[in-house]
């Protein structure tokens, strides 16, 4: 039913495991640990870039998350409304709502699809999808301090494991460290991831979104590992470390794109805006005419003085300073004693009859 998955799943585990058993040997336990632990880093490479769009995508909602909340106790009463304005916000924003969820959904149907090719390897059987009876019987006498790859500390039929059904305590002293581990390992990959979250944002729904991943998910670990064959408790060992580590890879690298547009920004700012002491120049009001810019003095300072060099230059060719209207009025007042005065109509200009 579910060849669509099994069949690529157990392809790229047949792969990796023919590269390994070149160098270790087909039998020999660590090339099968090595296949299973490459199939992670391969489909997680995979999935490599749509775990970056994730975080980025969670980064822009936790930017306009005061917005959410606004809308939120806007339209408290009306889901319909408040759905819509959420859409339109998201997509103002370029966030995809889906993108979020892509890489966790991409990974169930792997983990269903590995956990199911695991399980089919059985002593008898001829074929396991791209393993031939030479690999199924390769992979069931694989051990690991003394146990086989396909033992699980109890045997479900929806679990998987090759053993016989009921506890095998003899599991125990491989599969509780690895439980343990990968417990410990999905505890500090939620906290890693949580740790990344903005206050301002938080909900009553991304609080225990936050237990669960803290707490509820390790302790599952714990709880259904005992149920997991080794090879499973490998994979998801696997798949938790190379979490931990793209986390702080991506997180890293999106820390210095954001400080180096906030640098960027600073840098435009500082650019344009005045310098010390320097007043910033303020732009006319609508309707208002700039002011007109004054000639300094020192202009009409020079300009006055090449004409007192022509007068004095004139002066001195003549012989004679020039004659002025001010100097004969003066000399004809003083013969008069001072006391003379001009006529009342000196200065002025004739006025025209009044017509009757």
């Amino acid at each position: 039913m579910l060849d669509f998955i099994y069949y690529p799943v157990s392809f790229i585990l047949w792969v990796w495991h023919k590269v390994f058993g070149f160098v270790f040997g087909d039998d020999n336990a660590i090339a099968w640990i090595l296949g299973i632990v490459f199939l992670t880093f391969t489909v997680r490479g995979i999935m490599f870039k749509p775990f970056v769009n994730q975080v980025r995508s969670m980064k822009k909602m936790q930017d306009f998350a005061p917005e959410i909340k606004k809308i939120q106790k806007k339209y408290g009463n009306d889901r319909q409304r408040q759905a819509q304005e959420m859409q339109r916000l998201q997509r103002e924003h370029g966030v995809n709502p889906l993108g979020s969820c892509l890489p966790l959904l991409l990974q169930i149907p792997v983990f269903i699809g590995l956990n199911w090719v695991l399980r089919n390897f059985q002593a008898g059987r001829e074929s396991n999808y791209f393993f031939d009876e030479a690999g199924v019987n390769s992979y069931v006498n694989a051990k690991i301090f003394g146990v086989n790859l396909g033992d699980a500390i109890n045997h479900l039929g929806m679990m998987g494991g090759t053993g016989q059904s009921g506890w095998n305590w003899e599991v125990a002293p491989v599969a509780v460290p690895l439980m343990i581990v990968a417990a410990v390992a999905t505890h500090f990959t939620a906290r890693h991831s949580v740790a990344r979250q903005n206050p301002a944002s938080a909900t009553q729904q991304t609080a225990v979104m936050n237990k669960l991943t803290l707490w509820i998910f390790p302790a599952g670990v714990l709880v259904f590992g005992a149920f997991f064959p080794i090879g499973l408790l490998i994979y998801w060992l696997a798949n938790n470390m190379w979490t931990l580590g793209q986390q702080r890879l991506v997180y890293t690298r999106i820390d210095k794109e954001e400080e180096a547009k906030k640098a960027e920004a600073q840098e435009k700012r500082s650019t344009l805006a005045p310098k010390p002491g320097q007043k910033p120049a303020q732009k006319p009001q609508a309707g208002q005419k700039p002011a007109s810019q004054k000639k300094p003095s020192t202009e009409r300072g020079d300009a006055a003085e090449p004409a007192k060099e022509t007068k004095a230059k004139e002066t001195t060719e003549n012989g004679k300073a020039p004659k002025s209207g001010g100097s004969a009025r003066g000399g004809a007042w003083a013969k008069n004693g001072g006391n003379q005065q001009r006529p009342t109509s000196q200065g002025k200009k004739p006025q025209g009859r009044k017509r009757r």
